[in-house]
């Protein structure tokens, strides 16, 4: 390395700092749109997989329609099959639930309006009808209260348990709840828990009220209404085996032959987090292409600008040549010159998109990260678009005739 060369390089930036910044700050911007988006991506990758965690590792679901995730103009339509009955539940249920903890619940409605007294919440909130085991294959402590018992669950009782945000809407003192009565869409329930806040995300609410399978079954269900079987499996490294031995026994409630194929679905919490991780793959992909077209552009001008300076700098050419410079001098200080005008631009474009990434991350609820990956690839982009820039103006001054340089005005 020529040291000489970029001490040279450094005195000329010095010299024509406006030059220098405007240059720096097209390497700069380009840089930020690149690391911003990649980072914010990251980030909500990383709070996609925290988030579906919270779902717990060790459970799934048998639903009678297929996962699916739409995102942007997505036209992929979920499978939907026979809507799987009380009875068939109850069945697997009696089948599997010596090996592992299992729940049936049924979503009653998603727009119910709570009341007590003068407060109510909005009709945005979510009803399940459960049986005892609810809590414990969801993973939710109690707060307050107790579970419902077999009286509650076999009589169909006006019972039910809340989630935390509903009973901060409802009541002024949360601990002050048990043994109120509250209004569900016109009908009086008391209240006999209050489940512990799991925090809203994109999966997870505490705004839902949960009442007896009876009950629901009772006011809520018809013929045409759909179960839901939660399983949690006691030993997280037999989950495979687990979902395997649940397939068998569902196939066998639902009196499938060996060449039919499943009329239901198993969903995992990873699974879904891994399509939305799949599906942000593709704005990784996208956001890569803004970047690197934004840094081409930035070349663009980084080549435009370095060319100028060769203009301007023709009489200094013919100088340095006149006192004994070679072409490759001449070369070595512009192709410097043009790498740490990209490099000084790289480095404050990261801190920019590191910046602007985050914030973004931030405000869609996405995780705090530094990605040291986009970071030094940036770094190590900047220094193959100085030398790309500044290649062709490098040439160009080195091959400077001294005698016609000495004579430029």
């Amino acid at each position: 390395m020529n040291l000489e060369a970029i001490h040279l390089a450094f005195s000329s930036i010095r010299q024509n700092k406006a030059r220098a910044i405007i240059t720096c700050s097209i390497i700069g911007f380009g840089i930020m749109s690149l690391v911003g988006v990649l980072t914010a991506i990251d980030g909500l990758k990383s709070y996609i997989n925290k988030d579906f965690s919270s779902m717990g590792a060790n459970t799934f679901k048998i639903r009678n329609m297929s996962m699916t995730i739409q995102i942007g103009r997505s036209r992929n339509s979920p499978k939907v099959f026979e809507p799987i009955s009380y009875m068939e539940a109850v069945k697997f249920k009696k089948l599997y639930g010596d090996k592992n903890p299992v729940n049936i619940q049924t979503v009653a409605t998603a727009t119910a309006k709570l009341k007590y007294q003068h407060n109510e919440t909005n009709p945005n909130v979510s009803i399940f009808g459960v049986d005892e085991d609810y809590p414990e294959v969801e993973s939710y402590n109690f707060y307050r209260g107790r579970n419902f018992s077999t009286h509650e669950m076999n009589s169909g009782a006006d019972v039910c348990i809340i989630g935390y945000d509903v009973a901060i809407k409802l009541f002024e003192n949360v601990d002050n709840t048990i043994g109120k009565y509250i209004i569900i869409d016109g009908k009086r329930y008391l209240v006999i828990g209050v489940l512990e806040a799991k925090g809203s995300s994109m999966i997870t609410s505490d705004n839902f009220a949960l009442i007896p399978m009876g009950n629901c079954r009772q006011f809520y269900t018809t013929k045409s209404s759909t179960y839901i079987i939660g399983v949690k499996v006691v030993d997280q490294s037999k989950m495979s085996w687990a979902i395997d031995e649940a397939i068998g026994d569902m196939r066998i409630v639902r009196k499938l032959r060996a060449k039919d194929e499943n009329n239901f679905d198993i969903m995992k919490s990873d699974s879904i987090s891994e399509v939305l991780v799949e599906n942000l793959s593709y704005a990784t992909i996208g956001g890569f292409v803004i970047g690197i077209i934004t840094l081409l552009g930035a070349a663009t001008g980084l080549v435009n600008i370095m060319l100028v300076s060769v203009t301007e700098r023709t009489r200094e050419i013919g100088t340095l040549k006149a006192i004994g410079a070679r072409n490759n001098d001449i070369l070595s200080q512009f192709l410097y010159e043009a790498i740490l005008i990209c490099v000084i631009g790289g480095f404050l474009g990261v801190l920019l998109g590191v910046a602007a990434g985050n914030a973004v991350s931030l405000m869609m609820g996405g995780a705090f990260i530094i990605p040291w990956s986009w970071m030094t690839f940036g770094i190590a982009l900047c220094l193959i678009v100085g030398l790309l820039a500044g290649i062709y103006p490098a040439i160009k001054a080195s091959h400077q005739d001294p005698i016609e340089a000495l004579r430029f005005e």
